[in-house]
């Protein structure tokens, strides 16, 4: 079974990724696609502590997880993939040359710079573009923050005002 989600999500491992989209889409894996995460052993001890034991956690650089792909896509259970930003997405996707068909945008929060789109998303410019530059590779973008939520499409997302 190929990764069930690839989602943007800035605070990577949590409840609403573990148990909101863990639960409905019968993850058993999440690999983590994070530079910094990947050369730290303590801050993976601190994600798997939010993980329960039947599911496995995996950390890669952009590199390797574009060159892991195809290995996670041929395990028999379903996984999810993590990134924490736009760009890390971005440079991933352009990696993966045509593996990646769909991206969910998760939750880009508040912070000085960012106009918000939706509830739990928050954009710069250069987010937006790195977005276009996601679909410009033939990826599906959407935003939803949870499986019962309906996507967003791209082009609706970044024409939202936050609340709306």
């Amino acid at each position: 079974m190929p990764i069930a989600l690839y989602r943007i999500d800035d605070r990577l491992i949590h409840g609403q990724v573990v148990v909101g989209w863990g639960q409905p889409l019968e993850l058993r894996f999440i690999v983590v696609v994070d530079d910094d995460v990947a050369a730290s052993e303590w801050e993976q001890e601190l994600y798997r502590m939010g993980v329960p034991p039947e599911m496995q956690v995996f950390f890669h650089g952009v590199d390797e997880a574009a060159a892991q792909l195809a290995t996670y896509a041929q395990r028999s259970e379903p996984g999810v993939l993590l990134v924490g930003d736009i760009g890390t997405m971005e440079r991933l996707v352009a990696a993966a040359r045509g593996a990646i068909r769909a991206v969910n945008v998760g939750g880009v929060h508040h912070s000085p710079g960012r106009t918000g789109r939706l509830r739990y998303v928050f954009l710069t410019a250069a987010e937006e573009q790195g977005l276009r530059a996601i679909e410009a590779h033939g990826v599906d973008v959407t935003a939803q923050d949870v499986p019962s939520a309906r996507p967003v499409p791209l082009a609706e997302l970044l024409t939202s005002t936050a609340g709306a």
